[in-house]
């Protein structure tokens, strides 16, 4: 059995169809967060892991719920907002789940994972160090796409010019179009980074952050 994927659950209101209104459904996507974060929790019993770890993975878990619901409380105007912020935290919940065994930020304006920048061009840094002198690389979140979007505007990465190379440091910056949105918007992409051993992937751990357009 496979851990749940980041876009296996779809919340339902308990009358059995679409909130009436984005207030009404923003309650259901904080219940749905705090439901949907038992599965989580329940994997990582399932990984039998030590004390410390345990406790690092329940914790960020909590951090996570604790952050993505007070952004559906506050941040998304919309019913695709609301989506977008509910299904960034289901992602970093898997993330979370997954563990990062090796060291990857992802920053934009000097913050991570919840974010907020003017629309333009928005400078996102990532910085990630392998274990025991293994290197890392950008990956790939799929084998059509580098980058996993989901936005309520246009929002895309100049890919022109991205990196290649393994790095025992790894320190790039990318530039995320966001010239189309617009106030009030909301982008949740996931940077995938690879850890090369030999010259192959030994391991890989994606990122995901939120920003929302001021």
């Amino acid at each position: 059995m496979a851990m749940p994927s980041d876009d296996s659950f779809v919340p339902v209101d308990e009358d059995g169809g679409r909130a009436p209104n984005v207030d009404s459904y923003r309650i259901t996507c904080i219940d749905f967060i705090k439901d949907i974060s038992h599965d989580y929790l329940a994997w990582v019993e399932r990984y039998e892991l030590s004390e410390d770890e345990d406790k690092k993975r329940r914790t960020e878990i909590a951090s996570v719920i604790e952050r993505t619901n007070e952004w559906i409380a506050k941040v998304p105007q919309t019913f695709k907002a609301v989506d977008v912020v509910m299904n960034d935290g289901i992602s970093k919940m898997a993330e979370a789940t997954a563990g990062k065994p090796f060291q990857i930020g992802v920053f934009i304006n000097k913050k991570s994972g919840y974010t907020m920048a003017s629309p333009g061009i928005i400078d996102v840094n990532i910085k990630a160090t392998g274990r025991e002198g293994r290197k890392t690389k950008l990956g790939f979140h799929s084998k059509e796409e580098r980058f996993r979007f989901e936005t309520t505007g246009t929002a895309f990465f100049d890919e022109t010019n991205i990196p290649e190379d393994e790095s025992e440091l790894l320190d790039i910056n990318l530039k995320l179009n966001a010239e189309k949105c617009t106030q009030r918007d909301v982008i949740s992409f996931t940077v995938i980074i690879s850890e090369i051993q030999d010259g192959s992937e030994s391991d890989r751990r994606g990122v995901s952050t939120v920003v929302h357009i001021v």
